[in-house]
């Protein structure tokens, strides 16, 4: 058990999108493990979560991303 928590410091002006309480926080409030960022503005990081849908989809829809189908038809790794 760590008996001093490590305080994150940001720096004013960059902005993070914080997914445990699912708002926007201006400097890191939040572990990094629970954020998105940071962001040059607050409009920016209030579409973090947009930002992220259109790049999943980018990369789910990539067929570089995609192994080729094996020789035998399996798929299956």
């Amino acid at each position: 058990m760590a008996l001093f928590k490590k305080r994150t410091v940001g720096k004013p002006g960059e902005w993070y999108y914080c997914l445990e309480h699912k708002k926007v926080e201006e400097g890191p409030e939040c572990p990094a493990k629970d954020r998105f960022g940071p962001y040059s503005s607050r409009e920016e990081a209030e579409h973090a979560m947009e930002l992220a849908r259109e790049r999943n989809l980018e990369w789910e829809t990539d067929p570089r991303w995609h192994d080729a189908p094996r020789p035998d038809g399996d798929d299956v790794a």
